[in-house]
């Protein structure tokens, strides 16, 4: 497998810290100490399904290719219009592409999981290009309400287009049934014999997915560079999941590297799932801070307790 093309997608509205202070009880000190986080992207005017086009577009046009290219498309999403049909089948429609299309909830470790799923379907040789979507919109699940999930999320969508290639060096998912650290539980639809439950907002014990995410993180990436036989040295750059600062540095300091081999976007975006990989390599390639043969390492992690990395050399 090797990625041959990036596109990413932002709500217009950026809403700062001193705006979430307006209506909360916090401040811009409180918020940037404990996570890193300026403002964020939240939809407003447009909606979900507008910014996973654009990125698609963006990421099939960086490929040098046509909707008609693509033979098959991955999406990672939460949060979406509607419950069915999924948002792949949506985006597939919109951008006139005539393929397959899967959705997958793999919580902001979607991408990771995503990435793998398409390197087996491109070993199988059926398909030649897939495109990945990650998209999501948090805003609509946290409780705006209270700080301690809100002041976290962002809104967006990464796009990248992926073919046939011996880029990707190595990969690792792993799993840990861990429903209560971070979840979120819809509201049932009426039934005559079921008890019908109150709207419950996103539910997170930050201190628990703090703990599990720098465990998770440094274990796949342990494993992923020690497949693909690659030192610390070797690595360009370390692309985490953009959840936390604290939780980006922990994993730094743990691995011993340096700062600036950490890229983050966090304090602009704050936490858009599964989409923040995927937004953070479409910034440094559309910057023209890839080369080709850089080794990137790819982490993330996320509700399920899930997680997965991976090692890939940057070459179009």
């Amino acid at each position: 497998m090797k990625i041959i093309g990036t596109g990413s997608a932002l709500p217009t509205l950026t809403v700062t810290n001193e705006m979430l202070s307006e209506f909360l009880d916090t401040n811009h000190e409180w918020i940037y100490t404990r996570t890193g986080i300026v403002q964020r992207r939240i939809i407003s005017d447009e909606s979900l399904t507008e910014l996973a086009v654009s990125a698609c577009r963006n990421a099939i046009t960086n490929a040098n290719l046509e909707a008609k290219d693509i033979d098959f498309i991955l999406c990672s999403n939460i949060v979406n219009d509607y419950v069915i049909p999924g948002l792949s089948c949506i985006v597939q429609g919109k951008l006139g592409a005539n393929c397959p299309c899967i959705d997958l909830n793999g919580a902001c470790s979607g991408f990771i999981y995503a990435l793998d799923l398409a390197s087996a379907y491109l070993n199988m040789g059926k398909v030649k290009n897939i495109l990945i979507v990650c998209a999501d919109e948090l805003s609509k699940i946290v409780d705006w309400s209270a700080r301690d999930t809100s002041v976290l999320f962002g809104d967006g969508a990464g796009a990248m287009v992926v073919t046939q290639g011996k880029n990707l060096k190595s990969s690792h998912l792993s799993t840990t049934s861990a429903v209560a650290p971070l979840y979120y539980q819809r509201k049932l639809e009426f039934n005559p014999y079921s008890k019908n439950e109150e709207f419950k907002p996103l539910v997170m014990n930050g201190k628990d997915v703090y703990k599990m995410a720098v465990n998770a993180s440094i274990q796949d990436i342990n494993i992923v560079m020690q497949e693909a036989n690659v030192s610390p040295n070797e690595v360009s750059y370390y692309l985490l999941h953009q959840a936390n600062v604290r939780i980006i540095e922990t994993i730094r300091e743990y691995l011993g590297e340096r700062e600036e081999k950490f890229p983050k976007n966090i304090h602009k975006y704050g936490n858009t799932s599964s989409a923040s990989i995927p937004i953070l390599l479409d910034e440094m390639n559309k910057d023209g801070k890839l080369k080709d043969g850089d080794l990137l390492v790819m982490s993330a992690f996320g509700a399920g307790f899930s997680s997965g990395a991976c090692v890939v050399e940057w070459g179009k």
